[in-house]
């Protein structure tokens, strides 16, 4: 574990628990995700507070998950925060690649009940995309979970900026 990263972890264990919550909940809008991942604390390592993220998350209702889901953008939209860093390559995307991702974010959500969700980091909008598309033949619960797991990739990369 780097210095920074044991800093980090140092702060998040110190921090009172309200602090601590509001900090986790920057990386996943789960409010019983943040509120179990802060009593779990003090976290020795930075694999031990991965382990927990990813206990309590695959633990949680499919209504958590949900509420995790809605703090996000659609892919392709405005986006403020961590968000806007992640989903970069698909603000620089032409037009016709932006209302081509518009349009499919509106057909899946009217399928699913919830926003696409997929880890943007490094892709393009056009990869996003056809993402997106192939994911709208899974069957719902099928695809709930597919974005469970693509909220837990965002969520361990947001965990790994909290603590740099």
């Amino acid at each position: 574990m780097s210095a920074a990263t044991a800093t980090g972890l140092a702060r998040l264990n110190g921090l009172a628990a309200a602090a601590a919550e509001l900090e986790l909940a920057s990386c996943c809008g789960s409010s019983a995700w943040a509120r179990a991942l802060a009593a779990g604390r003090p976290f020795a390592e930075e694999a031990d507070l991965f382990a927990a993220a990813e206990r309590v998350w695959w633990g949680l209702a499919s209504e958590d998950w949900r509420e995790a889901f809605a703090a996000h953008p659609r892919i392709g939209a405005p986006a403020a925060g961590l968000a806007a860093a992640e989903q970069a390559a698909a603000r620089e995307a032409a037009a016709p690649v932006l209302a081509a991702l518009a349009a499919a974010n509106r057909a899946y959500e009217a399928r699913f009940g919830h926003v696409f969700l997929i880890c943007a980091t490094g892709k393009s909008a056009e990869e996003m995309l056809a993402a997106l598309e192939a994911r709208m033949g899974n069957d719902p619960e099928e695809e709930l979970r597919v974005a469970a797991a693509e909220q837990a990739k965002i969520t361990r990369l947001r965990l790994r900026r909290l603590l740099a």
